[in-house]
């Protein structure tokens, strides 16, 4: 019978996957992580992210409170409008979805599971009772099918704290470590943080939030890291 505690994120691999990272090249390590309970970690995201959705869509169009437009700064006034950014914007739900896809237990898996789940939470709690919007973008979003897709569904609201900025950077902690785990080399750990780097990025070119939201999106990221005990350095064996 599965605890109910919040677990590490750093506990050891289960029986279930051969123990020794080490001896595998990482593309080995990847693909049997993947094939480790697909079902179970397959049907997980796909229930998270629906309720994620349905909670977020409902207070997107049923605010409780009157929104706030949030105000806009230099560093917004220098991003200009990106058309390319929409795929990495839109990449967010691969990333997030990889720490889960990659857990070699169950422990890892629903570790990462109640993490993620605080953090959404906080940030549709901000949601709920301080409703906010990016202004208006100067653009014709007809001109950008992709664009006028995205802004049909979500039109810029419940945008401060930035989730796509906090779930993108406690994911990008979240896989540095486990590349570390697997022995990864810097080009498999540069290239997770500049994937990261992209998603935020995006957030500004894409207009779909602005600066400020960023900035707020990093410090959930970091607080719930802060809380989390499997990032915190592990203990020397004894």
């Amino acid at each position: 019978m599965l605890e109910s505690r919040v677990l590490p994120l750093d506990e050891p691999a289960s029986p279930a996957l051969p123990a020794d990272p080490a001896g595998r090249s990482v593309a080995a390590e990847l693909l049997l992580r993947l094939r480790y309970l697909w079902w179970l970690k397959a049907g997980g995201i796909s229930l998270f992210m629906g309720a994620f959705f349905a909670a977020y869509l409902h207070l997107l169009h049923h605010p409780l409170f009157p929104v706030v437009a949030m105000p806009l700064t230099w560093v917004d006034r220098v991003v200009g409008f990106q058309p390319w950014a929409l795929v990495a914007y839109a990449s967010l739900w691969i990333y997030v979805s990889l720490p889960p896809a990659l857990a070699p237990d169950r422990a890892r898996l629903f570790s990462y599971g109640w993490h993620m789940g605080g953090l959404c939470l906080a940030g549709v709690l901000f949601f709920v009772f301080w409703p906010t919007a990016v202004p208006p973008a100067d653009l014709d979003w007809g001109l950008y099918p992709g664009y006028a897709f995205l802004k049909g569904i979500d039109a810029g609201g419940n945008a401060c704290p930035s989730l796509h900025v906090a779930s993108a950077l406690y994911s990008a902690i979240w896989l540095n470590q486990d590349l570390r785990g697997m022995a990864a080399g810097r080009g498999w750990r540069h290239g997770n943080w500049l994937w990261c780097g992209l998603i935020v990025f995006s957030t500004l070119a894409t207009k779909q939030h602005v600066m400020l939201d960023v900035v707020a999106g990093f410090a959930l990221a970091l607080t719930m890291a802060l809380v989390s005990p499997g990032l915190k350095k592990p203990r020397p064996a004894a």
